[in-house]
Protein backbone atom coordinates (compact mmCIF):
# COMPACT_ATOMS: atom_id res chain seq x y z
CA UNK A 1 0.00 0.00 0.00
CA UNK A 2 1.04 3.80 -1.22
CA UNK A 3 1.05 6.53 1.53
CA UNK A 4 -1.68 8.63 1.35
CA UNK A 5 0.06 12.11 1.54
CA UNK A 6 -3.00 13.76 1.10
CA UNK A 7 -4.78 12.00 4.15
CA UNK A 8 -1.61 12.25 5.82
CA UNK A 9 -1.14 16.18 5.49
CA UNK A 10 -4.98 16.74 6.31
CA UNK A 11 -5.10 15.16 9.18
CA UNK A 12 -1.69 16.81 10.49
CA UNK A 13 -2.36 20.44 9.66
CA UNK A 14 -6.22 20.45 10.78
CA UNK A 15 -4.22 18.49 14.21
CA UNK A 16 -1.50 21.31 14.30
CA UNK A 17 -3.68 24.42 13.27
CA UNK A 18 -6.64 24.27 14.93
CA UNK A 19 -7.12 25.84 18.84
CA UNK A 20 -5.43 23.62 21.68
CA UNK A 21 -2.40 24.33 24.04
CA UNK A 22 0.27 24.61 21.94
CA UNK A 23 -1.76 27.22 19.59
CA UNK A 24 -3.60 29.16 22.34
CA UNK A 25 -0.30 29.55 24.43
CA UNK A 26 1.38 30.92 21.82
CA UNK A 27 -1.48 33.06 20.90
CA UNK A 28 -1.35 34.65 24.28
CA UNK A 29 2.42 34.84 24.55
CA UNK A 30 2.35 36.88 21.13
CA UNK A 31 -0.14 38.96 22.60
CA UNK A 32 1.43 39.69 25.59
CA UNK A 33 5.19 39.75 25.06
CA UNK A 34 5.74 39.40 21.09
CA UNK A 35 7.08 37.05 18.76
CA UNK A 36 10.48 37.52 19.50
CA UNK A 37 9.95 37.57 23.15
CA UNK A 38 8.10 34.12 22.72
CA UNK A 39 10.96 32.06 20.64
CA UNK A 40 12.50 30.26 23.28
CA UNK A 41 8.96 28.62 24.05
CA UNK A 42 8.21 27.88 20.94
CA UNK A 43 11.48 26.31 20.42
CA UNK A 44 11.10 24.32 23.45
CA UNK A 45 7.63 23.05 22.22
CA UNK A 46 9.12 22.37 19.02
CA UNK A 47 11.82 20.26 20.68
CA UNK A 48 9.69 18.56 22.73
CA UNK A 49 6.81 18.02 19.77
CA UNK A 50 9.95 16.62 17.74
CA UNK A 51 10.82 13.97 20.10
CA UNK A 52 7.35 12.80 20.83
CA UNK A 53 7.02 12.54 17.44
CA UNK A 54 10.16 10.45 17.21
CA UNK A 55 9.74 8.13 19.91
CA UNK A 56 5.95 7.48 18.13
CA UNK A 57 7.87 6.57 14.92
CA UNK A 58 10.31 4.02 16.63
CA UNK A 59 7.31 2.45 18.83
CA UNK A 60 4.71 2.09 16.00
CA UNK A 61 7.73 0.39 13.92
CA UNK A 62 8.50 -2.14 16.97
CA UNK A 63 4.93 -2.64 17.48
CA UNK A 64 4.32 -3.38 13.67
CA UNK A 65 7.38 -5.74 13.05
CA UNK A 66 6.34 -7.79 16.17
CA UNK A 67 2.97 -8.02 16.08
CA UNK A 68 2.13 -6.87 12.59
CA UNK A 69 -1.78 -7.78 13.30
CA UNK A 70 -1.77 -4.57 15.44
CA UNK A 71 -2.12 -2.68 12.02
CA UNK A 72 -5.67 -3.23 11.97
CA UNK A 73 -6.34 -2.66 15.47
CA UNK A 74 -3.96 0.68 15.19
CA UNK A 75 -5.65 1.85 11.85
CA UNK A 76 -9.15 1.14 13.24
CA UNK A 77 -8.49 2.90 16.88
CA UNK A 78 -6.97 5.61 14.92
CA UNK A 79 -9.68 6.78 12.88
CA UNK A 80 -12.19 6.55 15.28
CA UNK A 81 -10.26 8.82 17.06
CA UNK A 82 -10.34 11.16 14.29
CA UNK A 83 -14.19 10.80 14.09
CA UNK A 84 -14.04 11.88 17.73
CA UNK A 85 -12.12 14.47 16.82
CA UNK A 86 -14.23 15.61 14.27
CA UNK A 87 -16.59 15.81 16.48
CA UNK A 88 -15.15 17.51 18.96
CA UNK A 89 -13.86 19.90 16.10
CA UNK A 90 -17.89 20.73 14.73
CA UNK A 91 -19.24 21.04 18.02
CA UNK A 92 -16.16 23.35 19.39
CA UNK A 93 -17.19 26.69 20.23
CA UNK A 94 -13.35 27.75 21.67
CA UNK A 95 -12.25 29.30 24.21
CA UNK A 96 -9.31 31.67 24.00
CA UNK A 97 -6.99 33.16 27.31
CA UNK A 98 -5.21 36.17 26.50
CA UNK A 99 -3.38 36.27 29.41
CA UNK A 100 -0.13 35.10 30.97
CA UNK A 101 1.29 36.41 33.56
CA UNK A 102 5.11 36.05 33.06
CA UNK A 103 7.16 35.36 29.48
CA UNK A 104 7.04 31.13 29.25
CA UNK A 105 10.37 29.87 28.94
CA UNK A 106 12.13 26.93 26.99
CA UNK A 107 11.64 23.95 29.63
CA UNK A 108 7.68 25.47 29.88
CA UNK A 109 7.24 24.20 26.11
CA UNK A 110 8.97 21.56 26.38
CA UNK A 111 7.21 20.18 29.68
CA UNK A 112 3.86 21.10 27.75
CA UNK A 113 4.47 18.92 24.88
CA UNK A 114 5.28 16.16 27.71
CA UNK A 115 2.28 16.19 28.90
CA UNK A 116 -0.08 16.92 25.82
CA UNK A 117 -2.30 13.94 25.30
CA UNK A 118 -2.88 15.62 21.47
CA UNK A 119 0.31 15.71 20.17
CA UNK A 120 1.08 11.79 21.56
CA UNK A 121 -1.97 10.55 20.10
CA UNK A 122 -1.11 12.23 16.63
CA UNK A 123 2.66 10.81 16.28
CA UNK A 124 0.79 7.18 17.28
CA UNK A 125 -1.49 7.76 14.65
CA UNK A 126 0.57 8.97 12.30
CA UNK A 127 2.90 6.35 12.05
CA UNK A 128 0.97 3.50 12.84
CA UNK A 129 -1.62 4.28 10.16
CA UNK A 130 -0.70 6.85 7.42
CA UNK A 131 3.10 6.56 7.58
CA UNK A 132 3.32 2.86 8.31
CA UNK A 133 4.48 1.38 5.26
CA UNK A 134 7.28 3.93 5.35
CA UNK A 135 10.78 2.34 5.02
CA UNK A 136 11.73 2.74 8.86
CA UNK A 137 15.29 3.82 7.77
CA UNK A 138 16.63 6.35 10.69
CA UNK A 139 16.91 9.21 7.86
CA UNK A 140 13.12 8.72 7.20
CA UNK A 141 12.08 8.37 10.97
CA UNK A 142 14.13 11.18 11.60
CA UNK A 143 12.84 13.30 8.40
CA UNK A 144 9.22 12.71 8.89
CA UNK A 145 9.47 13.84 12.52
CA UNK A 146 11.19 17.22 11.31
CA UNK A 147 8.24 17.67 9.11
CA UNK A 148 5.53 17.47 11.09
CA UNK A 149 8.20 19.75 13.97
CA UNK A 150 8.35 22.31 11.08
CA UNK A 151 4.03 22.34 10.93
CA UNK A 152 3.73 22.77 14.25
CA UNK A 153 6.39 25.21 14.40
CA UNK A 154 4.22 26.99 11.65
CA UNK A 155 1.22 27.13 13.43
CA UNK A 156 2.95 28.50 16.96
CA UNK A 157 3.72 31.47 14.74
CA UNK A 158 0.88 31.65 12.83
CA UNK A 159 -1.08 32.17 15.98
CA UNK A 160 1.52 34.46 18.05
CA UNK A 161 1.02 36.69 15.21
CA UNK A 162 -2.36 36.40 13.56
CA UNK A 163 -3.89 34.78 16.95
CA UNK A 164 -6.17 38.08 17.72
CA UNK A 165 -7.36 38.18 14.44
CA UNK A 166 -7.81 34.56 14.00
CA UNK A 167 -9.71 34.64 17.06
CA UNK A 168 -12.51 37.17 16.31
CA UNK A 169 -12.66 35.22 13.64
CA UNK A 170 -13.82 32.17 15.33
CA UNK A 171 -15.87 33.82 17.77
CA UNK A 172 -18.30 35.08 14.85
CA UNK A 173 -20.94 32.23 15.28
CA UNK A 174 -21.61 31.96 11.13
CA UNK A 175 -17.60 31.86 10.63
CA UNK A 176 -16.98 29.84 13.30
CA UNK A 177 -19.66 27.02 12.34
CA UNK A 178 -18.57 27.42 8.64
CA UNK A 179 -15.05 27.05 10.05
CA UNK A 180 -16.13 23.76 11.88
CA UNK A 181 -18.48 22.15 9.42
CA UNK A 182 -15.57 21.85 6.54
CA UNK A 183 -12.46 21.17 9.06
CA UNK A 184 -14.57 18.30 10.55
CA UNK A 185 -15.82 17.33 7.29
CA UNK A 186 -12.31 16.79 6.07
CA UNK A 187 -11.68 14.62 9.23
CA UNK A 188 -14.10 12.64 8.30
CA UNK A 189 -12.62 12.24 4.92
CA UNK A 190 -9.37 11.60 6.35
CA UNK A 191 -10.78 8.47 9.02
CA UNK A 192 -12.77 7.08 5.98
CA UNK A 193 -9.42 7.09 3.49
CA UNK A 194 -7.47 5.29 6.67
CA UNK A 195 -10.07 2.54 6.69
CA UNK A 196 -10.39 2.09 3.07
CA UNK A 197 -6.73 1.78 2.40
CA UNK A 198 -6.91 -0.92 5.27
CA UNK A 199 -9.11 -3.28 3.27
CA UNK A 200 -8.58 -2.22 -0.04
CA UNK A 201 -4.69 -3.12 0.30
Amino acid sequence: MQIDMLATLTFALITTFTPGPNTISSQAMGLNYGYRRSLPYFFGIATGFFSIMLLSAVLAAALTQLIPSVVTYLTIAGSLYILYLAYHVFTSSYSFSQTVVKPLGYSNGLLLQLLNPKVIILGLTVYSTFLRDMARTPFNLAASALCFTLMSFSALSTWALFGIGISRLLRTEHTRKVVNAALALLLVYTAVRMVWSLFSA
